[in-house]
């Protein structure tokens, strides 16, 4: 049975891009509030003040993650977002290279 391969489409969706830039601005958020003692059991007027500036740095980095994820995914040739990718998409392809690595990975049958 051949697994259909999935496109690039399939792998980088909307909803996944808004998860990843969540998870981050969670993690954030998280260490933010760890950092600034809202966990410790000193008065509620720290507490409250590190639960203040830890979803204030969650908005930022939530907002910088995505415009960082979406202008990387504007680098993506748009002809090439139905195609299929086996293999690594960043090499270049060896189209004109000198022969000899050509001769030792090429597929054609040898004579």
């Amino acid at each position: 049975m051949t697994e259909k391969q999935p496109t690039r489409r399939d792998l980088m969706k909307p909803v996944q891009l808004i998860g990843i830039a969540l998870a981050a601005a969670l993690f954030a958020g998280f260490v933010t509030a760890m950092s600034m003692g809202a966990f410790t059991g000193s008065g509620g007027e720290i507490a409250q003040s590190a639960w203040r500036m830890a979803a204030i740095m969650a908005g930022i980095v939530f907002i910088v993650v995505l415009l960082v994820l979406a202008l990387l995914l504007l680098v993506v040739d748009p002809r090439d977002v139905a195609k299929p990718h086996d293999g690594p998409v960043l090499l270049p392809k060896d189209d004109e290279g000198d022969g000899s690595a050509d001769q030792a990975t090429s597929d054609a049958p040898r004579e």
